[in-house]
């Protein structure tokens, strides 16, 4: 497949591991905070997430991602943490939030389904809108979610087996199933004051249902607006001017930086390929990128975060759409096949994965 013509489509990643100390046990990021430029903090205490800047190219984006990373590992050596590359806890244990207005007004808007989220860590991709093209992106977006299954990581959640994508399940189904409109995945769009007009139906609910459940509204305006009330797993972010796509599991960065590049790539080839939504299959070639209809993307989405890459259908769309299916081997089919896993088990696991994200992390740099 040749390469587009365009300019550099820029592209970022966010990507939240668990902290873990040396026994495999939850701990706060605490001095690793400040190893590395883009380390924070996330809504639960035992998670850091490590961010890019936008970066040009493939190339700079993986460079940037390892430096960061291992500025960060270097510093959890000194102090004995480590970071574990799994999307979920694994077994039933207690993770805490950080307390803060915002995570309060979610749990009241959420209820008790919060508690899901809590146990969820993934990867956010940012990729820059083109003028004119911002909706054509959103909806190959939309279309490229099934993805999700090459960096499935983990299908345990609380000590039993869940499903191929944990994380996806916890989130769409189990997280916001009451309130359904805020989590799961949107249709395609027909053009951005559509999507601006869906981002204000959501928002207005989020007031009347947070209003509903006793908090003021300057509270809730002041920690959301109608762009961050949202949780969809695809949107169109005016903030960062970038169509950002959150569904992946927490990975190895080698396998984040090459699913990052490889969706950069897609949404890249709008500049000079025909653009059509047609069918049930899907395809991008070097003139062409069809996707199919929303009813068919989410037959491949669930196919996806149930069995992953052990449907065959799914191998075989994302193929269609410009993956290199087998360059991935998802961490859930390795580890899957248990039907409990013990907190000591769960801690095992953890360490074992750390010592891949190093061995990862190092051989990049000796790259």
């Amino acid at each position: 497949m040749s390469e587009p013509t365009a300019d550099p489509l820029r592209r970022s990643i966010e990507v939240e591991y668990w902290v873990v100390e040396d026994d495999g046990s939850f701990t706060d990021p605490g001095d690793l905070l400040d190893a590395s430029p883009g380390a924070e903090r996330e809504f639960v205490e035992p998670v850091l997430e490590v961010k890019t800047s936008p970066c040009d190219s493939a190339a700079e984006l993986r460079a940037e991602l390892y430096e960061r990373l291992g500025d960060v590992l270097s510093r959890a050596e000194e102090v004995g943490k480590r970071l574990v590359p799994l999307a979920t806890p694994v077994s039933a244990e207690e993770v805490t939030e950080r307390r803060s207005d915002r995570t309060r007004i979610q749990n009241r808007v959420v209820g008790s389904d919060f508690q899901y989220a809590r146990h969820c860590v993934g990867t956010h991709v940012h990729v820059e809108q083109r003028p004119g093209r911002e909706i054509d992106q959103y909806n190959a977006l939309v279309a490229l979610d099934p993805a999700l299954a090459l960096v499935n990581s983990s299908p345990y959640y609380d000590g039993k087996r869940l499903a191929a994508g944990a994380r996806s399940k916890l989130y769409r189904r189990m997280t916001y199933d009451d309130v359904p409109h805020q989590g799961r995945l949107w249709r395609y769009a027909d053009d951005t004051r559509e999507w601006s007009r869906r981002l204000e139906r959501r928002f207005e609910e989020f007031l009347v249902r947070a209003e509903a459940e006793g908090v003021d509204r300057a509270t809730i305006e002041a920690n959301f607006d109608p762009e961050s009330a949202i949780w969809t797993p695809v949107q169109l972010r005016a903030e960062f001017g970038t169509v950002e796509w959150r569904s992946p599991d927490c990975a190895l960065p080698s396998d984040v930086v090459r699913l990052a590049n490889s969706v950069a790539d897609v949404v890249r080839r709008l500049d000079d390929a025909e653009f059509r939504i047609e069918g049930d299959r899907g395809r991008v070639t070097e003139d062409q990128v069809v996707l199919p209809e929303f009813d068919a993307v989410l037959r491949y989405v669930n196919a996806a975060i149930e069995d992953g890459l052990d449907s065959e259908d799914v191998r075989s769309y994302l193929d269609r759409m410009g993956f290199d299916v087998d360059a991935y081997s998802p961490v859930s089919h390795e580890i899957d096949g248990r039907e409990t896993v013990t907190p000591a088990e769960a801690r095992e696991m953890r360490l074992t994965h750390a010592d891949r994200l190093e061995r990862d992390v190092r051989s990049a740099v000796r790259q």
